[in-house]
């Protein structure tokens, strides 16, 4: 079965057309929210609020969770084929407008380590617009689904203040070159300074990957063999961002009932209600994060046994 490679200058027009189809359909399903912004540390954090319209949707979601939502996907879901191996759907549930996914088109663990045909997939379809791509390593670091996902959101995030709220405390690390940390921010992280979109993606995937695997070591999340595959010891995200690769070890899920995935440590955060917007304001974002992510540090994890 042969699978079409993404056409450069596709992917956008074939997002904007799924949507206004996927909406007047009601297979896509918005949340509605509320933002505000909050600056600490030098990041002019986005949070936003599920507006109280929105809460009533949240009965009928709960109730098909137990299901593959990849396997088979919904067509009415479906961008674009970015490669054999991967495939472009619609978030169902964004908060983000024009959320994509690049799922693998046969299962593979969200555990399991990224690849060279991920980061392949991943770059090809971010080059296609100005945009962040992430990735949730694992239950404790916000992954919803088992089946291997990559993400993607346009930029900038807001209207209004830098297109990536953390892009400022980057740029010095930028010229770093070698793998490090970035001043400024609070939480356990490791950051790979790279031009990711200088390269084709083909060999742009293979620096990517081999920067990742780097990472992973510099924040002490190992690797397992399970089933003849590589998979994570431990929970992490992971932002691919135009300046580079940010990992980001995590200890929880949720700090104070508050859920933290990637998108966190990029500087936008999501509240159910009220009450957490008050937990964020009074806590600080930052703090928040540091609670959420892992210690860091090859002393941070021990192999599985």
């Amino acid at each position: 079965m042969h699978h079409r490679h993404l056409q450069p200058g596709t992917l956008w027009p074939a997002i904007l057309q799924r949507t206004s189809h996927a909406l007047r359909s009601g297979a896509l399903c918005p949340i509605e929210t509320v933002q505000a912004t909050i600056e600490d540390g030098g990041v002019r954090f986005l949070v936003r609020q599920v507006s109280s319209l929105a809460r009533k949707d949240k009965a009928r979601r709960t109730s098909r969770a137990g299901r593959n939502p990849f396997l088979p996907y919904d067509p009415e879901l479906f961008v674009a084929d970015i490669s054999g191996t991967h495939a472009a759907l619609l978030n169902k549930f964004n908060v983000i407008e024009h959320h994509l996914l690049i799922v693998t088109r046969s299962f593979e663990a969200q555990e399991s380590l990224l690849t060279v045909p991920d980061f392949e997939a991943l770059l090809a379809s971010m080059a296609e617009f100005p945009s962040l791509g992430f990735y949730n390593g694992g239950a404790a670091a916000g992954a919803s689904q088992g089946h291997k996902h990559l993400q993607i959101v346009p930029l900038p995030l807001a209207e209004g203040g830098p297109a990536l709220p953390i892009g400022p405390l980057l740029e010095p690390a930028r010229s770093a070159g070698a793998i490090g940390t970035v001043p400024g921010l609070a939480f356990a992280h490791a950051f790979a300074p790279l031009d990711l979109f200088a390269a084709p993606p083909e060999e742009a995937a293979c620096t990517a990957y081999e920067r990742y695997r780097a990472l992973l070591d510099a924040v002490g999340v190992g690797t397992v063999e399970i089933e003849g595959g590589l998979r994570q010891s431990a929970p992490y995200n992971l932002l691919i961002l135009s300046a580079g690769l940010l990992l980001v070890p995590r200890s929880r899920e949720c700090v104070e009932g508050i859920s933290v995935n990637a998108l966190g440590f990029a500087g936008s955060l999501f509240v159910r209600n009220a009450a957490q917007m008050r937990t964020i304001e009074n806590l600080g974002p930052m703090r928040l994060l540091q609670r959420a992510a892992g210690h860091g540090g090859t002393a941070a994890w021990l192999p599985l046994a």
